[in-house]
């Protein structure tokens, strides 16, 4: 299989995907497939106009599906997009007849790669993506939280004055309403955040409350202020793209196959996994405390009971 990246839906996710990726040098070849052909032509040509600005000569070209076959990845952000007022949970019928038609189509092509899910909701479209193209499981991930544990981030480094970087906590659960922080994990360097906030510095425990319920709800923020959110997945995207085609073992968030982990089978949900060229290699499973664990086996639970509604014929 070729350096090549196939993008199922040129909506703006997947242009923000493939912008991301443009500019970060991630792949050799870039493939954009759209039901409204004349959109992804357009895109491949506006991305090719920019490519001497960019770290690497890329091939960008509209395609179809045919073109999935010899592909590394094929990343799908095609399907309903969450409107004001809507749950990421609200969207689950109507994206398993859009993810029916689309996986049907890739195993048509002969692909035998990585699928990356970013259509909502995500961890159950991971599921319904597996289940219909009987792949290796550790070959279907989802984006999960990794974009969710990069707000928490992002908010925690603005809080305790420290860049993003060295702030290492982890959202988990549901890419949505049921998803928690994993706080007796979260550190500031070597640092525990536990334990900044027991000396009532610049961070209480009130603060990390409110920290995880902004971390919650922020995507229906930005969707009440410009209709979606775009930019960020379309860069946590690229970060597992990259962990894949560059085999980095990176630790992420993604939604991934579990297997008896944190005591639950057969469902995909967030969780940190080591990510390189095989996929999910492996999950990595922490001792959560009472709290945690509770909260994970409520997300997991709202999951099955919404994959019991799924008619997968």
């Amino acid at each position: 299989m070729k350096n090549k990246v196939v993008i199922i839906g040129t909506g703006m996710v997947g242009m923000s995907y493939a912008y991301s990726m443009v500019n970060q040098g991630t792949c050799e070849e870039l493939v954009l497939i759209d039901i409204d052909k004349d959109r992804a032509q357009g895109e491949a040509m506006d991305l090719n106009h920019g490519l001497n600005f960019g770290d690497r000569i890329m091939k960008i070209y509209a395609g179809d599906y045919k073109d999935c076959s010899d592909a590394y990845i094929i990343c799908i952000t095609a399907g309903a997009i969450q409107n004001e007022g809507e749950t990421r949970l609200d969207l689950l019928n109507k994206n398993t007849k859009i993810m029916k038609n689309i996986i049907g189509n890739i195993k048509e092509s002969g692909f035998n790669g990585i699928l990356l899910i970013a259509t909502n909701p995500v961890d159950i479209m991971t599921y319904v993506a597996c289940k219909l193209s009987g792949y290796e499981k550790g070959k279907v991930i989802g984006s999960g939280t990794t974009l969710d544990s990069s707000r928490l981030r992002y908010m925690l480094s603005e809080k305790l004055d420290v860049n993003s970087k060295n702030i290492h906590a982890y959202v988990m659960g549901e890419h949505g309403d049921s998803q928690f922080v994993a706080w007796s994990y979260a550190l500031q360097g070597v640092q525990p955040i536990y334990q900044i906030a027991s000396k009532h510095s610049n961070l209480s425990f009130d603060d990390l409350d409110k920290i995880e319920d902004e971390v919650r709800n922020v995507a229906y923020e930005i969707i009440k202020r410009k209709k979606s959110t775009y930019y960020g997945i379309g860069m946590a995207l690229t970060a597992i793209t990259k962990a894949i085609l560059e085999n980095e073992n990176s630790i992420l968030t993604v939604s991934s196959y579990l297997r008896g982990e944190y005591g639950h089978n057969d469902v995909y949900i967030a969780v940190p996994s080591v990510v390189n060229k095989n996929g999910v290699e492996r999950v990595i499973e922490l001792a959560l405390d009472k709290e945690e664990k509770s909260k994970f086996d409520k997300s997991i639970c709202i999951m099955k009971e919404n994959i019991d509604k799924i008619d997968f014929k």
